[in-house]
């Protein structure tokens, strides 16, 4: 695909969804001059409000028909379980011409959920930018969350090449690196890179406070940094990650099978003392690190008075 030097422009945005992704879209497109007018979608009266008050769209509906009327471009960013109702919802006002992508963490599910929803004449691109925060809501979201960043396009063959340009251009504008990746291969990548070490937080914690009562409280008290690390990644959005797993299931599955096995090799190791072994991997996993800090993909967080915003995902409408 060749690639498209020109900035691209927008008439009206729509948002369907403007939790931490949505807003920092808006905030992004604002920064650089994309978009003419920007609107919103959210369920939630308190959600619609806040919104508008921090100035991140123009306006905001309640309706997702409502919502896309007119827009050139619309982008969904709500949990990935509510796809086939926002689907079905907002099809009545899609506009010919228009371009639909979304920011899902699992892409073969959109084309299921999605795609019967889509009129002839309007473009759906799946996409997926790699980046986020364990915070939620439209006041997490910022401008600089996709600058270098990838963000993952997963057009279907038939897709239209000039749209899929334009939308590669949007996305570069936004900050973002740009890879083009089938459905399927973006799905068992994640499961190992994301989906898999978010349910591994989650356990992690779980058990750590099912120890509690055994502990006397001294896990949370005595937390060192990798425990920290996991609490950060397990306070994503719970509605969120529930949607990942279930739509990805099957390359989780896989590679939780995978983690089964290395586990029990390391079981064995530590039993019967062979330092050789952990010390092997250990080494190992720290050339992985060093090369993804090498990548510019060990994350940026930005400390505001509410938290900090890093590079774990999460998204809520």
């Amino acid at each position: 695909m060749a690639a498209n030097t020109e900035t691209p422009h927008f008439k009206r945005m729509a948002l369907i969804g403007v939790g931490l992704i949505g807003s920092s879209i808006a905030l992004s497109a604002k920064r650089a001059g994309l978009v003419d007018n920007i609107v919103g979608c959210a369920r939630t009266a308190r959600t619609r409000a806040k919104a508008v008050e921090l100035g991140i769209v123009d306006a905001m509906y309640e309706d997702p028909a409502v919502c896309v009327a007119g827009a050139d471009l619309v982008i969904v960013c709500s949990h990935l379980g509510s796809y086939p109702a926002v689907g079905a919802a907002m099809a009545p006002g899609l506009a010919p011409g228009a371009i639909v992508t979304d920011v899902g963490s699992v892409k073969g599910c959109v084309a299921r959920d999605l795609g019967p929803h889509i009129p002839d004449g309007v473009h759906l691109v799946p996409g997926h930018p790699v980046s986020g925060s364990e915070k939620s809501g439209p006041e997490a979201g910022f401008a600089e969350l996709f600058d270098g960043r990838w963000w993952i396009l997963t057009p279907g063959q038939d897709a239209d090449g000039a749209v899929v340009e334009r939308l590669t251009a949007f996305v570069r504008a936004l900050g973002s690196r740009v890879e083009i990746m089938d459905a399927k291969r973006h799905d068992l990548v994640l499961a190992i890179t994301s989906h898999l070490p978010h349910l591994i937080a989650y356990n992690i914690v779980g058990t750590a406070d099912d120890m509690e009562a055994v502990t006397q409280g001294e896990v949370v008290k005595y937390s060192a940094g990798g425990f920290r690390d996991f609490t950060r990644i397990a306070a994503s959005d719970p509605e969120f990650w529930r949607d990942v797993f279930l739509n990805n299931r099957e390359a989780v599955l896989e590679m939780l099978g995978r983690l089964s096995e290395d586990l029990s090799g390391l079981q064995r190791a530590i039993r019967v003392g062979d330092g050789e072994t952990l010390e092997r991997l250990f080494t190992r996993t720290r050339e992985i690190r060093r090369g993804v800090v090498e990548a510019g993909q060990a994350g940026h967080f930005i400390a505001t008075e509410a938290g900090t915003k890093g590079s774990a995902e999460g998204e809520e409408d």
